[in-house]
């Protein structure tokens, strides 16, 4: 199994290896997670026989990319689930030449594989090219990305016979789901009530998803496994609910975020072959969130306040500052407070042109601030930290703002994310970044010339090296953000 430590691959290894199959799985760890290793033991009975158990064994996991199987894989195995792919929507705009190498490169190398080895493939491929009528298809890189590997299985099975089935997941929730950057919808919201946060809604919000629980996909799984052939096997419930209705499942406060490139608007699902072989689902939507409820206490509710670090600001600015403005206006029921440095007299007595964001600036008004703002910029942050409790801290232009952004962070608990932004960053500047950003929740660049300047950095860009507390909610914004940023750009 690719992606065996995985949210869906794991469950789907407990299965197996509960039936006593013998498990490989081959995993790089991007998504997934030592922590849902299977235990070795965890189904065998006191009197078992370690030297002929066939469940104490567990799984074998194995650490590599799916384009060097060959390297990692040295036996021939009966069947392949190949689960191991790149596997969200928005962030795939920000990650095309991950999305490219991990589905591309390695569905080639993983179908190569089965055609030498003569096993069968099970590809779990995405119901994104199915909504809005089709189009969905061509919405993101990633689903782009996923509808054409389909296509190449279907084309391996006709060119080399190759025995193979494909299956279609439909927004899976349940235990083990994260709501990281690559988190799940349903994840992403009971992080938020967990935290006492609102819940942010991606405009429209009428946009339809159908839910599905982990549990389910895997009888599926299980099912196409021993009995599926070709392609169409749909596995979905009939949970289908728009993501405000979902929202209101858990009888929290709104709020409503801009809309996002790819956010498709319908859904729509076909079971006819997985029922065909005696699949149904079982688990329902609603109970598992009336249920999550019951038994969650939410934290007390922060200010709908984002404190923000950014080494300019108007009447100095370019795109990251003009993007963060347009952000503040689809924004208008969360408070922005900007600390910024003065830079120039004229800047000392400008407020804020939108609306809901405060300008305080650091400084004596000359070019020399932005070097005070890592000392000035504390007590400005101490002082407003003191007076609200904030969503999180967001540092845009990194370098002089995250030295204050830290230490609100340590001292005020305040989750951070840090953006990279356009600017060209000096030796001394990149130097600085590395040695604070290890103590920031979350860094990302938002353009792929800076990622590959700090090319020492990528470990912290990771998905896996983003999911501590605040990222449900800053995530959302910085992708709302990225996607203004990139139409200046592209402007």
């Amino acid at each position: 199994m690719t992606g065996g430590a995985g949210f869906i691959g794991s469950h789907l290894c407990e299965r197996l290896a509960r039936d006593g199959h013998r498990v490989i799985s081959l995993d790089n760890y991007f998504t997934g997670s030592r922590e849902n290793h299977v235990p070795a033991k965890a189904f065998c009975t006191a009197e078992c026989s370690p030297g002929t158990c066939k469940v104490h064994r567990g799984v074998d996991y194995r650490e590599g990319h799916t384009k060097d199987i060959e390297k990692h894989i040295s036996e021939t195995p009966d069947l392949i689930y190949h689960l191991g792919e790149y596997s969200r929507v928005e962030k795939s705009f920000e990650d095309v030449e991950q999305v490219w190498d991990l589905n591309q490169y390695g569905t080639f190398a993983v179908l190569e594989f089965a055609r030498r080895r003569g096993a069968k493939l099970v590809y779990a491929g995405s119901s994104t090219k199915f909504s809005d009528g089709g189009l969905g298809r061509d919405q993101s890189p990633y689903a782009w990305s996923k509808a054409s590997m389909t296509e190449l299985v279907k084309n391996y099975g006709d060119w080399f016979g190759i025995n193979y089935a494909i299956t279609y997941f439909y927004n899976v929730y349940g235990p083990g789901e994260r709501a990281g950057a690559m988190g799940t919808v349903v994840a992403i919201f009971k992080e938020q009530y967990k935290r006492g946060l609102p819940l942010g809604v991606v405009a429209p919000g009428t946009q339809e998803r159908i839910f599905t629980h982990v549990h389910d996909i895997v009888e599926g799984l299980m099912l196409v496994g021993e009995k599926g052939e070709g392609d169409g096997y749909g596995i979905g419930s009939e949970d289908t609910y728009s993501i405000l209705e979902l929202a209101k499942l858990f009888d929290r406060e709104v709020i409503s975020l801009p809309e996002r490139q790819g956010n498709r608007t319908q859904a729509a699902v076909d079971t006819a072959k997985t029922r065909s072989l005696g699949w149904a689902p079982q688990r329902s939507l609603k109970e598992d969130v009336a249920a999550f409820v019951r038994g969650t206490k939410p934290e007390p509710a922060p200010d709908k306040r984002i404190l923000v670090f950014t080494t300019t600001f108007h009447p100095i600015s370019g795109p990251a500052e003009n993007a963060l403005c347009e952000l503040m206006r689809k924004m208008p029921d969360v408070h922005f407070d900007i600390i910024t440095a003065a830079h120039a007299k004229e800047a000392l007595d400008v407020p804020c042109i939108v609306a809901n964001g405060t300008v305080h600036r650091v400084g004596f008004g000359n070019r020399f601030d932005k070097f005070l703002l890592p000392v000035l910029g504390i007590h400005k942050a101490l002082s407003l930290a003191n007076k609200h409790t904030y969503l999180f801290s967001w540092s845009i232009m990194a370098s002089y703002g995250t030295l204050p952004a830290l230490i609100v962070r340590k001292g005020k608990l305040i989750p951070l994310l840090v953006t990279l932004a356009d600017q060209s960053l000096s030796w001394y500047e990149r130097l600085f970044l590395r040695l604070i950003l290890s103590h920031t929740d979350q860094v990302y660049t938002s353009t792929p010339e800076q990622g590959r300047k700090l090319i020492s950095l990528e470990a912290r860009m990771r998905a896996r090296k983003s999911l501590g507390a605040g990222d449900s909610f800053a995530n959302q914004i910085r992708f709302a953000y990225s996607a203004i940023l990139r139409k200046h750009n592209v402007k």
